[in-house]
Formats: C-alpha cells, structure tokens, sequence
C-alpha cells in the first residue's frame, strides 16, 4: 500500500468520524427538549396550549406558551388533519422539507464504528508485517545499512593504529578472497572486538573496514538493542543476524557494546532481566547450532573489562585488537591526515608538533588541527601558521586565556611566586620532564600554570620520578611560606595530588621500605556502576596506621626537597617571580636564560590595570602521568 493512499484513508477516516460526531451532538443539541406522546400534544392542541410548533416530515418540534419546547412523531395518515386542526386553534405552523440524510445517519452510527475498527486492523497487521521504523516494529534491528552512494572511508583515512590496521587487513582479504583461506582449512574469526581508550578510532577504523572491503556494512549502536517492552532486544538481535545472512558476506558492527554486554548476573533484575535476554541470544548467534558463514561482527568498546567472559571466548570474540592511544610517529602520521585538508604555512613542524603533544588521542588531534584553523580564520589570514597551532596547544591543554579578569596586584604576586616556585623546583629536580611554559594569565578556571612536556612517550615511571613530581608539587607552597610568609589555598590542588600519588606509592606500586612490595585495598567491583566504585579495606588497623605513616613521610620528603632546592636558589627564583609579573608568561628558553642569569630576548612587558580581586576555582591537572603535566593551577582563595 502506497504512502500516500494510506494517508488518504486516514484523512477519510477523520472526516467521516467528525460529521459522525456532529450528527449525534446535533441530535441531542437541548437537553431540555420534552418528548410527548401525540395522543397527549393533540389533547394540548385542543386545550390551546400551543404556541408554535415546526413540522419537518413525521418529525414535530413545538413550544407551549408556557415556554416549554417538546418534540413528538406524527402518525402518516394524521398529518393532513393536524395541519387544520393546528390552524383552527390559532397555532402558529411552520413546515420545513424533511432531511434527505437519515438514511445516512442510521448508516453512520450503526455500521462505521465497526468499519473503522476493521480498517484499524487491517493497519495494524501491515504495519506488524512491514519493516524500518514503523509503529509495532519493536522486534525489528534498527541497523543501518552504508550505501554505496556514501562517502567512503579507507585505511588511507585512518593513522596511528598501524598494528590494528594489520590485524584487520585478514579480515577484508577474507571477504574478498575466501578460498585463499578456505583452501588451507582456515576459517576467519566470527567476531572482532576493537578495544581501547575513547577518541583513539575504534569506530573510524570500522568503517574503514567496509570501505575496503567492499561489502554491505550493518552499523547500529549498543543501546539500540533494548527498550521498555520485554524481549525487544533478543527479537532485534534475531532480526539483525537474519539481515547479514540475506547479504552475506556482510560486516555487521556493534558500537560500545558494553552496553548490552556487560556481566550476567549483577542486575537488580536477577538473572532473567531484559538486558541479560539480549545478551543470550546474542551468543547463540554469534556461535550458536546455527552457522552464519559470511557474517563477520566487529565490536568496539573502551571498557572490556565489564564484558562477559562467554562474548569474549574463542568461537565468538575470536580477536581483540587493541587501538591504544598513538606514539609520537602515529601522532604525526593522524595530523597529516587531518592537515591535508587545511591550508598550512611553511613554518609549520608537523613532528614538532606531534612531539609536543603526548597523550593525545586521535580525536584530540582532530580537535586541535580545527582548533588552529579557527584561530587563523578569526585573524583573516589565509594559511594557518605555526603560531595558531601552538595557541590552539595551550588552549586545548590549559583552557583559553582570560586577560580580561580583574586580579589584585596581591594575588597576582601571591601567583607569580607560586608558579615559579613549581616551575625552578622542575628545572632543578634530575629526571623530571623539561618545563613547556609558565604564565599567570588565567585559563579556564586556574590564576597560573606551569606546564611540563615530556620528551618522548613514557610507560612505566621509576620511583625517583614519582618522588621528584611531589617535590614539584609542594614547590609552589614552599615559595609561598618562604618567599611571602604566607600558605594560601593555592597550594590545596597540590597537596591532594601529591598525597594521592604518595598513597599509591605505598598501597599499589609497593615503593615503600617499610610496607614492601604488597598490595592494600581490594577494589569493589559495581558491575553497573561503573566497576572500582569504591574500595574495600582488607588490611587492620595497625596497617592502616602505618600507611598513613608511610605517606605523610614520602609527602613531607618531598616537601624538604622542594624547600631545599628554592633555599639555595633564592636569587633565581627572586628573578623568575619579577620576570612573570612583567611578562606573565615565559617558554622554555626565557626559563633556561633567567635561571642561567642571562639576558631574555625581546618581550613586551605587560602592564596591569587590575583594581580587583578575581576568584576562579582551581584546575585539577590531569590524572594520566602520560599527558603534559598541568603543575598545581593556582586555585582561588578559601571563603572568610
């Protein structure tokens, strides 16, 4: 049935449903209306009770003088007699022409309810029948379906994950060349599940797959599966392997499957809830009695942790592969990627940019390259220079800059020894990473940063590290109380970092003396919630003691150090603090010339017109040691 003959019936449905209404509101439009007997209206005639009546066929409508309205039926043969009775007794008569549509009154009211109610049906059942996203199409897979007239993304797209991208190339030399395979008794794995952190291209590298493979790609999301009706989701996983069948060989890809895939058994539901049912018959049909030779699923999920051990079995998930965040040559190869399609100048480094920015995903490259484009658009230049590059860096890592708050020459003092505080206790410290840049301009929600970028990527750190970034952490402190007599909440963001980093030391990494190498705190795994949602205390209280011994010792080390290092470089960091008030921001190599005693190149002096007190929150640097590490933001001032 055609589109739009069914909106036709639907338009003819309603109309014929409202002159239905408006028949019967017409019919019993006064409710005081009187019905009378005719033997009694025909006594009142001859009484002289009658003022008026109105005669439409067998129908009377009248009125009595008293201002009563009655209505009765006339008799066929009695009507003649009536209209001259009527006219003796001085009554006022009025004939209209009877209605034409009683007939179609009686038909309407007696048989279009049941007409309706069949048409409804009828409806119903083509719509039950029919696929897409109709109405009662519950049980059908909302995956949608790549056409050919897309635009294609290939492996030439895709960058950093080269270890991926070879693990993949199998599968799409499979779908081309099955008999390659099938001729040494080889079979491709039933499914694929790309694992990693957010932004990393889990999900790009998918449909680079389809575009080089060349075959129908199937995409829906995790939670596309359930709903609120019960068995949806089972019936829309039965519905979708059905689809790849008919178009085998075909890919079908489950984004962030964690959504339906998580661990059976955890549910307030018990174990027969509606989540857990879509995930049953999701493993008979991955490997279930029946085959589904052709029908390759590849998932994607940052959390493989809370998956259920039966999806990732050989047999279903037979390969994971692992997308992890990229190295300094993936990072150059994604900004070439995304640098091809904006205009760039000369003095652009794609390597040095790549270089500065660890930790970053592939997303987080993309963002930045856009970043730096808008930056050279809002000063109407033509190419993008490396200048925009870096200022979209610095935005992206720090938050953009604020010159237009208003801070008290107080505060901003208080900041500009706290940073340079951080910033000579990292200079000083051996193995820490090289410092980036120092300002006291505010960005995003912090007074002053101090930035450190390491130079190459880091995987495991030593315990002397550790130890020499809680003694950069207390260095904006130890400044504060030696410099200015004072300690301001600046240094509370400091603290609490270098006192988690310290726990860690001493209940994760086993980098204490005295607690060795042991484990403390089991972590509560909340399925639902999230998993590690809080931590259980496996240990006694004599423990528990010591522990808090143990980091207090390690924090307040590091707090010496810091507070050594600043005492025999008084003069320098004298010099670094006078240098941020009169430039507010300074680089690595104005750092390296003013604690050499060397002269800075030329730099504009800043000069403040601040009569205020600014009080933004404290920024909290990054959790990953891997990313550029943000040094204590220096945070507002506690409340009076």
């Amino acid at each position: 049935m055609s589109t739009n003959l069914k909106n036709i019936l639907v338009w003819l449905a309603i109309v014929v449903s409202l002159i239905l209404l408006w028949q019967l509101f017409y019919n019993i439009k006064d409710v005081n209306v009187e019905e009378r007997d005719f033997t009694t209206f025909y006594q009142d005639v001859n009484s002289k009770k009658i003022k008026s009546v109105t005669i439409m066929g067998e129908d009377l409508d009248g009125e009595d003088f008293d201002g009563k309205k009655f209505k009765t039926t006339i008799p066929a043969e009695a009507s003649w007699d009536l209209v001259q009775d009527l006219q003796k007794n001085n009554v006022l008569v009025k004939i209209e022409k009877s209605s034409n549509n009683s007939l179609m009154y009686v038909f309407l009211s007696s048989w279009l309810p049941f007409i309706l109610l069949i048409g409804f049906w009828i409806f119903l059942m083509r719509q039950m029948q029919s696929g897409g996203n109709k109405a009662l199409s519950f049980g059908k897979s909302r995956a949608r379906l790549m056409s050919s007239q897309q635009k294609k993304i290939t492996f030439k797209d895709v960058a950093g994950v080269e270890e991926a991208k070879e693990e993949l190339t199998e599968i799409i030399e499979f779908l081309k060349e099955p008999q390659k395979f099938q001729k040494l008794g080889g079979r491709i794995p039933k499914g694929v599940l790309l694992m990693g952190p957010p932004g990393t291209g889990k999900t790009l590298l998918a449909r680079s797959i389809a575009g080089e493979a060349n075959v129908p790609f199937f995409s829906i999301s995790g939670s596309d599966f359930v709903e609120m009706f019960v068995g949806v989701g089972a019936s829309r996983v039965r519905d979708l392997f059905e689809q790849g069948k008919k178009n085998a060989p075909c890919i079908i890809f489950i984004d962030e499957i964690d959504a339906v895939g998580r661990h059976r058994g955890a549910g307030l539901g018990g174990g027969h809830d509606e989540r857990e049912q879509t995930l049953n018959q999701l493993l008979v049909e991955m490997d279930g009695f029946e085959s589904n030779d052709g029908v390759i699923l590849i998932a994607a999920s940052n959390r493989p942790d809370v998956l259920d051990p039966a999806l990732l079995r050989p047999g279903r998930f037979d390969r994971q592969v692992v997308v992890p965040l990229p190295d300094i040559r993936g990072r150059e190869g994604i900004l070439k990627v995304h640098t091809r399609k904006i205009p760039i100048s000369d003095d652009v480094e794609i390597s040095v940019i790549a270089r500065g920015t660890p930790g970053f995903s592939g997303a987080a490259l993309a963002n930045l390259v856009n970043e730096a484009a808008l930056n050279a658009a809002r000063y109407s230049r033509k190419l993008v220079a490396m200048s925009d590059f870096e200022g979209a860096k610095d935005k992206v890592l720090m938050g953009k800059e604020r010159k237009s708050m208003v801070i008290t020459e107080k505060d901003k003092k208080v900041t500009a020894y706290h940073e340079a505080g951080h910033a000579l206790v990292a200079y000083m410290v051996p193995g820490s990473d090289p410092l980036h840049k120092v300002t006291i301009i505010p960005r995003g929600m912090a007074l002053g940063l101090t930035q450190q970028l390491p130079e190459t990527d880091k995987h495991n750190y030593t315990k002397e590290f550790v130890e020499g970034q809680i003694a950069i952490l207390m260095g904006g402190r130890c400044a504060e109380k030696m410099f200015l007599d004072q300690e301001t909440t600046g240094a509370a963001n400091d603290i609490e970092v270098a006192t988690e980093r310290a726990r860690k030391m001493v209940t994760e990494w086993g980098m204490s003396p005295e607690m060795g190498p042991l484990a403390f705190g089991k972590k509560e795994e909340q399925i639902f919630l999230g998993r590690e949602i809080a931590q259980h205390r496996d240990y006694s209280e004599d423990t528990a003691i010591r522990i808090d011994h143990e980091v207090k010792r390690i924090v307040e080390e590091g707090y010496s150090l810091a507070w050594k290092t600043l005492e025999n470089n008084r003069e320098t960091l004298v010099r670094l603090a006078e240098s941020l008030l009169e430039f507010e921001t300074l680089d690595s190599c104005d750092i390296e010339a003013i604690i050499k005693g060397q002269p800075l190149k030329t730099k504009t002096a800043i000069s403040s017109d601040s009569d205020s007190e600014g009080k933004p929150e404290k920024e909290k640097p990054s959790e990953d040691a891997s990313l550029p590490q943000l040094i204590n933001p220096k945070g507002k001032p506690a409340p009076a």
